[in-house]
């Protein structure tokens, strides 16, 4: 029996640019809940441009948020196998950014702020992205990021102010 007291609510942002984009969200989602826990938000799904490199593909963006008995680093560690399962191939290449089947970023972990080597929460550019705040806003508007001490809903309005 799970011991409720030991529950996290982790946020997750979902994106894919290749193959069958629905597809790819619904298995990331129902190997979300196998690996990490139970979805108890899910935004709708977001067309968005590609930012940070050139792409013909749009992507398809969502977020979700998960009830999860496990720690940060056992949830990086669950995304990345889902993405390479998904057929993810790496994150970045030198800092690049390229097309994907899946991708998987832990926004947010309860309230916490952590920095390891290869994880560092809250996700350090969730603000500067509308991609990720648009469907984060809409199933947790007002919740806040622990660094910047503002909502969600805030830090979308300023973004796209």
């Amino acid at each position: 029996m799970l011991d409720n007291n030991n529950l996290h609510d982790v946020y997750l942002a979902l994106g894919t640019n290749l193959g069958d984009k629905i597809q790819n969200i619904q298995a990331a989602i129902e190997q979300i809940e196998l690996r990490i826990g139970k979805i108890i938000a899910l935004s709708s799904l977001y067309e968005t441009q590609p930012v940070g490199f050139d792409s013909e593909n749009t992507f398809l963006n969502a977020a979700c948020c998960v009830s999860t008995t496990l720690q940060p680093l056992e949830v990086l560690e669950c995304t990345q196998v889902i993405e390479r399962e998904l057929g993810r191939k790496s994150k970045s290449i030198n800092h690049t950014y390229s097309d994907r089947t899946i991708d998987i970023d832990l926004l947010l972990f309860d309230t916490q702020i952590l920095e390891y080597p290869h994880l560092v929460i809250p996700h350090p550019h969730m603000h500067e992205r509308s991609f990720v705040l648009a469907p984060l806003a809409e199933i947790a508007p007002d919740i806040y990021h622990p660094i910047l001490k503002e909502t969600i809903s805030a830090l979308k309005n300023k973004l796209n102010n």
